[in-house]
């Protein structure tokens, strides 16, 4: 959520960065409710000062005439106030609810545009594998390897959801522990986080748990939310706190199932493992002072280029534009990997890093105290250290070979057991 001085003092900005997004917001609305904030709360104020100097004045000695006139103007007094008391805390509802809608600022030099294909590339690295054979792709690999099973968790499950088998269980685990070994070099905490959430920390976050539109999984009965990624449970690990300055940068590093509903997800570049409803991820989250954020942001993103080139799997990566930013996210990176069994071959997303800056600090109250003794806001990163299941596409049809075997990249082999996937 942005600082509600800052939307009133930088009105035009504001409505520009929401166009720019190609998001729904009323930042005019926010400085209509700011600015009667404002006046009820000085109106309150007088009342307020008004009731007491009545109540001053009924300590004197008094004509019965005189105290009853004081009796009758402080019962008006206490009228005014709560009906005032009703009417600011009306208003201050309205205006963080309509503050909340308007996304972050977006950095200087985000290339502006609508989805994903107005994205900029900015790296690239590795060459895309060539093959003296028709390349399948992750979906036959993993049948025929059978060490993936669509038909039957469709059975059980319902579409959108995988079995794992023999091999393809150990690759899991060993993309796993691999980037786990490599973020805990880096400095980072390990966690392990809870798959449920409820749904302040989801909003806090950034996330909408409720409506047609979200992509979240709600349970019934109950204020909370199936998460879609550990930065929800990371984000909100520290929520409501107030940290010393020294103890920064904090950085974690979260394991958790992810959830998402995935409405809406269709076509060839969502089958198989690329849109599923349920994956593993390692997410990485930092806390820093707000000077740090940009270095910060910088490290994560070369974190994920280090985990995929250990790994040997070509990639890019791309400024994402504007209107792909999502709300909470002041810049943001994507890593795309090259995947041979999209349309014979094509880039896809297997991480991102965004630099949320204070935006949901705010929201989730996470504040530390400077220098000069105030509280300020925190700055808050994440970063997709490896998303399992797309790791898995990009190894399975990256390093597939003419026998129908896939070879394993040699930095795995020591977590997997193996060196190759071969029929069974």
């Amino acid at each position: 959520m942005l600082d509600y001085r800052f939307i009133v003092e930088n009105l035009q900005a504001v409505m520009a960065n929401i166009a720019d997004r190609f998001m729904k917001a009323d930042a005019e609305a926010v400085v209509r409710l700011y600015n009667k904030r404002t006046e009820l709360t000085t109106r309150l104020q007088s009342l307020q000062q008004k009731r007491n100097a009545n109540a001053a004045a009924m300590k004197a000695r008094l004509e019965q005439e005189q105290r009853n006139a004081l009796i009758e103007e402080g019962k008006k007094l206490k009228e005014g106030i709560a009906s005032c008391e009703a009417e600011l805390a009306e208003t201050e509802k309205n205006l963080e609810a309509e503050a909340r809608r308007i996304p972050n600022m977006a950095h200087p030099d985000a290339p502006v545009g609508k989805t994903d294909t107005d994205n900029l590339e900015v790296k690239r690295t590795g060459e895309p594998a060539k093959f003296s054979f028709e390349p399948l792709d992750h979906v036959k690999l993993g049948q025929d390897l059978d060490i993936l099973d669509f038909d039957r968790a469709t059975k059980v499950s319902g579409t959108k959801f995988y079995y794992l088998k023999n091999e393809g269980v150990f690759l899991e685990l060993g993309l796993t522990r691999y980037a786990l070994d490599i973020l805990q070099r880096k400095g980072f905490t390990p966690f392990i986080t809870p798959d449920i959430a409820r749904a302040d920390i989801l909003e806090g976050i950034g996330f909408n748990p409720r409506g047609d539109e979200s992509n979240v999984y709600t349970l019934e009965g109950e204020d909370a939310c199936l998460v879609g990624t550990a930065e929800i449970t990371l984000g909100g690990y520290y929520s409501d706190m107030t940290l010393p300055r020294e103890e920064f940068p904090l950085k974690m590093a979260g394991l958790s199932h992810c959830f998402r509903r995935e409405a809406g997800a269709a076509g060839q570049f969502s089958k198989g493992l690329y849109r599923v409803h349920q994956f593993t991820k390692l997410e990485m989250f930092i806390l820093c002072l707000p000077e740090d954020s940009d270095r910060f942001h910088g490290e994560l993103r070369s974190i994920e280029e280090e985990i995929f080139e250990g790994l040997n799997i070509p990639f890019r990566v791309v400024d994402t534009c504007t209107g792909d930013l999502g709300a909470p996210a002041y810049r943001k990176w994507d890593l795309e990997a090259w995947m041979p069994g999209r349309n014979g071959g094509e880039w896809g997303e297997v991480t991102s890093t965004s630099n949320c800056t204070d935006y949901q600090a705010r929201r989730l109250n996470i504040r530390y105290k400077d220098v000069d003794g105030k509280n300020k806001f925190v700055h808050m990163l994440n970063g997709t250290a490896l998303a399992v299941s797309r790791g898995i596409i990009a190894i399975l049809e990256h390093f597939q070979q003419a026998d129908g075997s896939v070879r394993i990249p040699r930095a795995l082999v020591p977590y997997c057991g193996f060196d190759v996937i071969r029929k069974k």
